[in-house]
């Protein structure tokens, strides 16, 4: 499935935004997803299946100093 993610394209087997998300090795409570101009509540990625062509932003929390 082709999707655009940040951006750029990429060619993913996945069915939910959670196995995005886990594709990216990313950790679930520390990233806010969007959809399409959505924004997605954590506990709903599982419940949305992604298809061919959505726009997905992925943003990530980071600690440093």
């Amino acid at each position: 499935m082709r999707l655009q993610i940040n951006g750029d394209e990429h060619d993913l087997d996945v069915i939910t935004l959670k196995d995005v998300v886990t594709h990216f090795g990313l950790q679930e409570g520390l990233v806010v997803t969007e959809v399409d101009g959505t924004i997605i509540d954590r506990l709903n990625w599982k419940d949305i299946n992604v298809q061919d062509g959505m726009k997905i932003e992925l943003v990530h929390f980071v600690g440093g100093g």
